[in-house]
């Protein structure tokens, strides 16, 4: 009769043997597929635009322009709010980028979408008008609804996504600004991929066909201080009021950032000076 110990080691090469097919096989298939192109590494574009595009929040010294981050509101109450939800900002949050009292309770109490609730008397479902205290109401009532508003597509929530994003702020730069017909090249080398209907071609998104049609134009708004108003600087107010949505605390944690070093410097300095001074009349040992 076998001893256990002969059995456990014949379990034990099974196991190795069938690990390594594993591991052959799966390299087998897999390397043929290095460099091999797909529609996705011939026309994906990198994230960062061709042009070389800067933020005033970029850098260790980075802050928000208030102004810009006021543009970048207008577009998002005017073009992105009729789609996309902003559920993580309040309308109070405005005061910080430069908005009076006044001004932010205009602001929530004339929001085009009202905030949904329900009637005391009759307990039925009811809405309101907004106010400072709430967040930015959904333009959809549930996912339901928006995937039926959009060819099953649901747009996704703007709180959060300049940090969801890899390189958020230059993603979304490039996104809006991306968008065009599909290359003749493509559709000749690779045939099933031609954009479907109701989508719309863009290199800079993942699988290259998107459902949201361009959200921005020349010209598509108009701005009380007179600045440009063209796609490109459209893009990149919206932007940087996105980015502060998802990182409204940003210039606080680089001045944070900058005293941690300042205190660390000074920290090191009076360290190394007791080290000279409590060491200063000890002298080694001779051999």
């Amino acid at each position: 009769m076998f001893g256990v110990r002969p059995i456990g080691m014949l379990a034990g090469a099974g196991f190795v043997v069938v690990l390594l097919w594993s591991f052959v096989w799966g390299v087998i298939a897999y390397v043929p597929e290095i460099g091999k192109p797909t529609v996705l590494n011939t026309f994906n574009l990198p994230l960062h635009p061709q042009e070389n595009v800067s933020w005033s929040f970029e850098g260790a010294t980075g802050k928000y322009d208030n102004r810009q981050l006021q543009r970048g509101f207008q577009i998002y109450k005017e073009v992105c709010s009729a789609c996309h939800s902003m559920k993580q900002v309040a309308f109070r949050d405005l005061a910080e980028i430069g908005f009076n009292t006044a001004e932010v309770k205009a602001i929530a109490k004339n929001w085009v979408v009202e905030v949904p609730t329900v009637n005391s008397e009759t307990g039925e479902p009811a809405t309101r008008k907004a106010t400072p205290a709430d967040k930015f109401p959904s333009p959809y009532a549930n996912e339901t609804a928006a995937r039926a508003a959009n060819n099953n597509a649901l747009p996704p929530d703007q709180s959060l996504i300049a940090k969801a994003r890899h390189e958020g702020p230059h993603y979304i730069y490039s996104l809006l600004t991306g968008y065009e017909e599909q290359p003749a090249t493509l559709v000749a080398k690779f045939p099933d991929v031609k954009t479907p209907s109701g989508l719309h071609y863009n290199p800079y998104f993942a699988n290259l066909n998107l459902a949201m049609a361009p959200p921005l134009a020349d010209g598509q708004v108009t701005f009380a201080d007179g600045s440009p108003n063209d796609l490109k600087h459209e893009a990149k107010d919206v932007t940087a009021f996105l980015t502060w949505a998802a990182e409204p605390n940003l210039p606080a944690r680089h001045s944070v950032g900058w005293a941690a070093v300042i205190y660390l410097l000074v920290f090191s300095g009076l360290t190394y000076l007791a080290y000279r001074n409590i060491w200063a009349d000890k002298k080694p040992k001779k051999k």
